[in-house]
């Protein structure tokens, strides 16, 4: 087996002049894997090229996949993903992958930049004070999920676990959702990306279907990002979203 033109063609978008040393010592398993990961997934899951790195980079946080992360980053900035965009992907994940485990790729992401000629820190995308975070993250989360979602929560909230719904405002959405760099519609994305990747996060999962819908991100849209995280998280966490996707649209 070899890779096919098409396949190629689309690998040598993302790494011109590269020279895979699985060639080398794997042929037989890069040759099928590129066939499918540059070939078949794309050819079933049309995604404009920046918006297909982007969910890539967040299922690699979301993964655990720091190296690979290295790789695909290199891949972005050659398509034009910006180096403001990728650490937004990297700072948009600490609410949901947690900060322990997206440490590594701030330092990945640096070591990447570096290596390009960037200079940091890049320029602050902060849109919030310590005074209107709470105020500003509350109406993001509305504007995501409705008024009514999410004065219900707040209000069933139980006092000892009130704080939580505070953090969820103020930290979540206000530290992060606020954010430049990266607009509203392709955060909501991102997560529902990174929840798809971790697995065993349905039920948040499914609530965040509920936010794409309301800010534009369809059905066509999530079932494209599944589609296109297979090579990535294979097939049970697949399936998993896919049965997220169709109880959500039945």
């Amino acid at each position: 087996m070899t890779m096919n033109a098409t396949a190629q063609k689309n690998h040598d978008e993302l790494f011109p002049n590269h020279k895979s040393l699985l060639k080398e010592t794997d042929p037989e398993f890069i040759d099928y894997y590129d066939n499918f990961a540059f070939d078949d997934v794309l050819a079933k899951g049309p995604m404009e090229v920046k918006s297909r790195m982007r969910i890539i980079l967040a299922s690699l946080i979301a993964c655990q996949s720091v190296n690979q992360f290295k790789v695909l980053m290199g891949a972005a900035l050659n398509v034009g993903v910006t180096a403001v965009e990728i650490k937004e992907i990297v700072y948009q994940a600490v609410p949901y992958v947690g900060w322990a485990k997206v440490f590594d790729f701030v330092f990945a992401a640096n070591d990447v930049l570096k290596s390009r000629g960037v200079s940091l820190p890049l320029e602050g995308q902060s849109t919030t004070t310590p005074e209107t975070r709470f105020e500003k993250g509350l109406a993001a989360q509305k504007a995501i999920f409705g008024d009514a979602h999410i004065e219900k929560m707040r209000s069933s909230a139980s006092a000892d676990q009130a704080h939580i719904q505070d953090f969820l405002s103020a930290n979540c959405f206000g530290d992060h959702y606020t954010r430049k760099g990266l607009d509203l519609k392709t955060r909501e994305l991102l997560t529902f990306a990174m929840l798809l990747s971790m697995g065993g996060c349905e039920p948040q999962l499914k609530g965040h279907i509920q936010g794409n819908v309301n800010v534009g991100n369809g059905k066509e849209v999530l079932l494209a990002t599944i589609t296109q995280l297979l090579p990535y998280v294979g097939y049970p966490r697949t399936l998993n979203a896919i049965k997220c996707l169709n109880d959500f649209f039945t």
